[in-house]
């Protein structure tokens, strides 16, 4: 078995790649062992000496008989073969050793009786044997698992059905379904995802988006000075007021001991005394400056007891210049009773200020309409 070095997976001798993560195991040995059947090369046993074997006489040399002749022993039998067998596995020769070697098949005479014996030739000297390479031993290699599931869709290789990819190619054996088609409903808008036909519908989404795009500048355009209000007016609620003084006060008409500037002096027990309804009083400014609000003080006096002894503004048109010459228009209603009323604004660079009257309570013979104090704040 070869264990998937990645995820520890066991898989078959014969597999190239993982059957569970696909990595690589490394090529497969099943073709290094030698097949069977296939017989070893013969290697030639090393030649051990025999006995000697008697040749022919050698002749006597010249001179006289011998007094008796000897028979010469019978020299002894060669060794009987020995049974065949069948060749088996044997270790490596030894080398051997130089030595003394007679030539196979000559044998030393025996000497003739009362003959001299003749001292032997000089030994044969030979150089020592090679070793002799081992026999290979014949392995029987391994039956190699049969895979009998799905052929690989890439290289036609049968692999096992728990395996996710090939052994061979490591080709993904898991074929994913088509996606089922949409019904004939998701194909028409609104509810369509995708363009089954005629491209993706790159183009299409192109317009929209810049259809999107054109209808954020115009509601950007158009929505600009509601949006600059709205930003001015949380300015105006988060950072403090201050007071602001006006450089000139004026006003349309006015009584001789009551003039325009009795309406910004400071003082509640002093007013301005308008003759009629349609009367106005203008204040003006050095610079520009953000108008949050204003108070106005009517009657000519704090005191509830004298408040009613004259008339009393009870509505006025506001109207505001600003530094480009616009002008706000602004009707204001106020209660018929002593003390402070605050009137909210919000404009910025205000220059010039006008209040008409428009509207009287507690008129009367001999009764002027009297307002008393106008105060202005700005944003600090």
């Amino acid at each position: 078995m070869r264990t998937c070095p990645d995820c520890g997976t066991a898989n078959g001798d014969g597999d190239d790649f993982c059957g569970n993560c696909g990595a690589y195991l490394g090529w497969s040995q099943a073709g290094a062992a030698t097949a069977p059947g296939v017989p070893a090369p013969d290697v030639p046993a090393p030649a051990t000496p025999g006995p000697a074997t008697p040749g022919p006489a050698t002749p006597a040399p010249d001179g006289p008989a011998p007094a008796a002749q000897v028979p010469a022993p019978p020299a002894p039998d060669p060794a009987p073969p020995a049974p065949a067998s069948t060749p088996t596995p044997t270790p490596p020769a030894a080398p051997l050793r130089p030595g003394t070697v007679r030539p196979p098949g000559r044998a030393t005479p025996a000497p003739a009786t009362g003959e001299t014996p003749r001292p032997e030739a000089d030994p044969v000297a030979v150089q020592p044997a090679r070793p002799v390479a081992p026999r290979p031993v014949v392995r029987t290699s391994a039956t190699e698992d049969v895979q009998d599931g799905p052929p690989c869709p890439r290289c036609g290789t049968p692999n096992r059905p728990d395996r996710r990819f090939c052994r061979r190619c490591a080709s993904p054996l898991t074929v994913t379904a088509p996606p089922r088609p949409l019904p004939w409903w998701r194909t028409r808008w609104p509810f369509r995802r995708r363009v089954r036909i005629g491209g993706s519908g790159l183009a299409l989404r192109r317009i929209i988006a810049l259809l999107v795009l054109a209808a954020l500048v115009v509601a950007g355009i158009l929505l600009y000075p509601a949006g600059r209000n709205v930003y001015q007016d949380t300015l105006d609620k988060v950072r403090d007021a201050g007071a602001i003084t006006p450089t000139s006060v004026s006003a349309s008409a006015a009584l001789a001991d009551h003039p325009a500037a009795a309406a910004d002096d400071g003082l509640t027990n002093t007013y301005w005394g308008a003759p009629d309804v349609g009367a106005s009083i203008t204040f003006g400014f050095r610079s520009p400056f953000r108008l949050v609000d204003l108070i106005i003080h009517t009657g000519d006096s704090a005191d509830p007891q004298q408040y009613q002894q004259q008339a009393r503004p009870t509505t006025l048109d506001l109207q505001v210049t600003t530094s480009d010459g616009k002008t706000h228009e602004q009707q204001v209603t106020l209660n018929d009773k002593p003390g402070p009323q605050t009137v909210t604004t919000g404009i910025s660079d205000v220059v010039r200020v006008t209040l008409v009257v428009r509207g009287v309570a507690g008129t009367g013979p001999g009764r002027q309409i009297a307002l008393a104090e106008v105060e202005f704040f700005k944003r600090g």
